[in-house]
């Protein structure tokens, strides 16, 4: 009886699971956040070193984060990730510069940094417990989709709230994320196999990102083209409002294209696992690379509205990407460092966009955006190719 109770919680996981995605991705700011950041004197360099600061933070907790919910649990972890995220928007609400808006940014990486990895490990445990692990791709595709098209609705919203006030969408997002911390509280934590070490918890955390990062080489390189995939899409997003700017885009059609693009990642997100059947794990992975490096160049040498076709290839990349990576690592990770692993992941895009996003941000301001595309576009054709080599090597594709 009481294991029929507990199964029945722990599958109440996985809907309460996607309540938790279209809450933390309800972000009203999104279409309008660089032009808040210029409104309020922030130049496209700042806007990108905000953006590092996001980063760094996310490096120092990332790992640290995923100890800790493999350790004392996924769901605290997810709790915490809610206030800390509604404490930042309070901080954002009332900053009027770079300082305060740095501010604000250390909060919500720290928040970000908790529900990176514990999100997805206690996704697929729970599928373990249910014994349905073998659907994770779908249903981490589902929880993608949720998100993406959360996101896109509020951008909607988010882009007629910004005709009142840019720093009005700011105000509605502290109080509608504050549903995510009561969602967060009622799930269930999934049992964990713990690995039986009697290891020092230092000790033990060093020993799961040796392993991710040397001993495991698949999941190592799969890490790194990951990595490379999501910083491709990830720096794009924040050139998207200024180059919608540039080729004339009305402010009223922001949030529309914004949520727009977004249902689109959704879509993909749902159709990924379907995507891979058909063309095969090799092919699927393998594609993702010409993709993004196509996209940039036909933003560099098209400066006019129809260019933005070139802006769904990253979503689309965005779309595959997420379900389907999640799925390989958690597929070759055991139980009881599944958080900790999935953390390491993330720890290297953020790695990535450290190096990569003041740079580029810097680049645009210096010459131009187009200049800045065509830089992606070698960077990321040269990266991406050095980890299919090595994916190829350890036999991934």
């Amino acid at each position: 009886m009481q294991q029929d109770i507990y199964l029945k919680r722990i599958n109440s996981n996985i809907w309460k699971m996607y309540i938790v995605s279209i809450v933390h991705w309800f972000i009203l700011t999104i279409p309008i956040l660089v032009l808040f950041f210029q409104d309020n004197g922030l130049s496209m360099a700042q806007v990108f070193l905000l953006q590092a600061i996001f980063s760094v933070i996310i490096v120092i907790f990332e790992i640290p984060s995923g100890y800790f919910a493999d350790k004392i649990g996924r769901k605290i972890s997810i709790v915490l990730a809610a206030i800390l995220v509604v404490i930042a928007l309070a901080v954002y609400s009332f900053s009027y510069s770079f300082f305060g808006f740095m501010i604000a940014e250390i909060i919500y990486a720290v928040g970000a940094g908790f529900i990176s990895g514990a999100d997805s490990a206690l996704l697929y445990d729970s599928l373990v417990e249910l014994k349905r692990e073998d659907e994770y791709k779908a249903v981490e595709g589902r929880m993608s989709a949720f998100g993406n098209f959360s996101e896109g609705i509020a951008s909607i919203i988010g882009g007629f709230i910004a005709l009142i006030s840019f720093r009005h969408a700011f105000y509605v997002e502290t109080f509608t994320m504050m549903i995510g911390i009561f969602v967060a509280l009622s799930l269930t934590e999934p049992r964990r196999h713990p690995s039986g070490s009697n290891d020092a918890p230092m000790k033990e955390l060093l020993k799961a990102v040796k392993y991710a990062l040397h001993d495991n080489k698949e999941i190592k390189w799969l890490m790194i083209y990951s990595g490379m995939l999501s910083i491709a899409t990830y720096s794009m997003v924040w050139f998207i409002q200024p180059y919608w700017k540039q080729v004339g885009v009305p402010l009223a059609m922001f949030g529309i294209l914004w949520a727009i693009l977004q249902f689109s990642v959704g879509g993909f997100s749902l159709l990924a696992h379907k995507i891979e059947k058909y063309f095969g794990k090799a092919k699927t992975i393998v594609v993702l690379a010409p993709l993004v490096v196509i996209a940039y160049l036909g933003l560099a040498f098209s400066k006019s509205i129809w260019a933005i076709g070139f802006i769904f290839i990253f979503y689309l990349v965005r779309g595959i990407r997420i379900p389907l990576f999640n799925a390989y690592i958690n597929e070759l990770v055991p139980s009881h460092i599944r958080a900790t692993v999935l953390s390491v992941g993330r720890f290297v895009n953020r790695m990535i966009f450290v190096i990569f996003g003041p740079f580029i941000g810097w680049f645009a301001d210096v010459y131009t955006m187009e200049q800045a595309f065509l830089m992606s576009a070698l960077f990321f054709f040269i990266c991406c190719g050095v980890s299919l080599f090595f994916m190829r090597k350890c036999k991934t594709i």
